[in-house]
């Protein structure tokens, strides 16, 4: 039965300790999520918010941990790539805007133009 200290024995090596606190700094500066060593699933924890990140510092020092480590890249090839990529702010998925799109479509071919929104200002209804 593997334990959690066998399957992470590679944290021993102050090398690749070093980049795993590099990688969970980036991640609370960009995220504000302190992640802890003794997390359950902290690979793939690592490896997505590497994947949502902004910054090339932390993707850089992700590939570089990742490189070093072979269980790590068996573990981030387990992501679905079947997914539908989804739009990210801040490395955080925003809503789908493709009813907006829709309206837009509808005014460019023709369709019937979209109800005008009422605007009430101090509870008059304004033109």
């Amino acid at each position: 039965m593997n334990t959690l200290a066998s399957e992470r024995g590679w944290l021993l090596d102050p090398n690749l300790l070093k980049l795993v606190h590099q990688c969970r700094r980036l991640i609370h500066s960009e995220f504000g999520v302190k992640l802890h060593l003794t997390e359950q699933h902290l690979e793939q924890q690592l490896a997505d918010y590497a994947g949502k990140s902004r910054s090339g510092h932390l993707i850089r020092t992700w590939e570089a941990l990742k490189a070093q480590v072979p269980q790590l890249q068996r573990d981030s090839g387990n992501k679905e790539d079947g997914e539908n990529p989804r739009r990210m702010y801040r490395g955080q998925a925003i809503a789908d805007d493709r009813p907006a799109r829709a309206v837009e479509e509808g005014e460019q071919t023709g369709g019937t133009p979209p109800r005008k929104k009422q605007v009430i200002y101090r509870g008059q209804v304004i033109g």
